[in-house]
């Protein structure tokens, strides 16, 4: 059963280890200001070098996961993809730009004043521009979705990735009267989208032509899912390090912060649930829909964050607050599609295997 399912170690504390982050980063900074001045300098092209070894640790067994040829196989059951593209690329980045403009602009406006009212508003849409990639095969594994079709969304909505990230990004900052440096922004897309994607692709490749799948799952995809997490949790300790004068001077800030990207996360997850239930599609597929809905790509905001406003800027605070926030607010999304299977009529995945089937008919 889907409720009998747990995280892993290092995911199911991931909340935990961000809040450890936030306090060694400081204290870090604090100890140590030399060695964070160093590491500041240490740049290319607006470009930090030690935090983009460490994002292309992150990102780069990521896209090992993604085998496109899966993408041929979506037109059995095309309504689950459709609410999941219509739900991450037309909603959720212009109604995050909305709660960001009403909570940042207007609620919160006297405790954070207008400049870093524009810095958490340029975070929390970049952050949202940027679909989930990663955590999503863990959530669809919680709520018991079809494996072979959350590929399929996850794939499809990386390749579109590749062209309406940038401009979506452009169109909202520039509407919320935010400048960006357009060459620093496309040059973000291409050394933290299309070189892991196509790094990932070739490596995917050979690997799985040269020794087989299971090897390449077991053997290579495997071990590098702890470097992942750890590439994470020591990019947060640099990042609050440079935060930690924002964080000990304005601790309320994430707090703040944290409310508008709650409410997105619970707003896209119910419209792209609700789709599906009036839409009929089964509930292996609708679950993945809702948590590929609201769930954000949060290792690809904090690059670009990082690359467009620095390390100690609002905008990366706001995209690591959305790193704090998913894990257990994304597991109460889980919870509640676990209690809400009877809604939907079952439905066999869209790749079965085999195996079972066979085991299936001789019982």
């Amino acid at each position: 059963m889907a409720n009998e399912k747990q995280l892993d170690f290092f995911e199911r504390y991931l909340s935990l280890w961000v809040a450890a982050c936030i306090v060694i980063g400081v204290i870090f900074g604090k100890l140590f200001p030399g060695v964070v001045s160093v590491l500041s300098k240490l740049e290319i092209s607006h470009v930090n070098l030690p935090i983009a070894v460490l994002i292309w640790l992150m990102i780069y067994p990521m896209m090992l996961k993604i085998d496109f040829s899966a993408i041929w196989k979506v037109g059995d059951k095309p309504k689950g993809l459709f609410i999941t593209l219509f739900v991450n690329w037309i909603v959720k980045p212009f109604s995050m730009a909305f709660l960001g403009w009403l909570f940042f602009k207007h609620i919160f406006i006297g405790l954070i004043g207008d400049q870093l009212a524009n810095e958490y508003i340029a975070g929390t849409i970049i952050l949202a521009a940027a679909p989930c990639t990663a955590m999503v095969f863990v959530w669809s594994y919680l709520t018991d979705g079809d494996p072979a079709y959350t590929l399929v969304q996850v794939a499809i909505n990386d390749l579109i990735m590749l062209v309406l990230f940038a401009p979506i990004v452009m169109f909202l900052l520039g509407v919320s009267n935010i400048i960006v440096p357009t060459d620093v922004l496309f040059m973000s897309v291409f050394l933290y989208i299309v070189i892991p994607l196509g790094a990932g692709y070739v490596t995917r490749k050979i690997a799985i032509s040269s020794r087989g799948e299971e090897w390449f799952n077991n053997e290579f995809l495997a071990p590098l899912k702890p470097v992942t997490i750890i590439a994470l949790l020591v990019t947060l300790v640099i990042i609050f390090a440079f935060q930690g004068e924002v964080i000990l001077g304005n601790w309320l800030n994430i707090i703040l912060i944290a409310v508008p990207i709650t409410i997105q996360v619970y707003f896209n997850s119910s419209l792209a649930y609700g789709l599906a239930k009036w839409l009929k599609v089964p509930h292996n597929i609708a679950a993945p829909g809702a948590l590929i809905g609201a769930s954000n790509f949060f290792e690809l905001a904090v690059a670009v964050t990082i690359s467009l406003f620095g390390l100690t800027s609002g905008a990366t605070l706001a995209t690591v607050v959305g790193v704090l926030v998913e894990v257990p607010v994304m597991l109460s999304v889980c919870n509640f599609c676990n209690r809400t299977t009877h809604w939907f009529a079952p439905e066999a995945c869209l790749v079965a295997d085999s195996k079972e089937k066979i085991v299936q008919n001789d019982g």
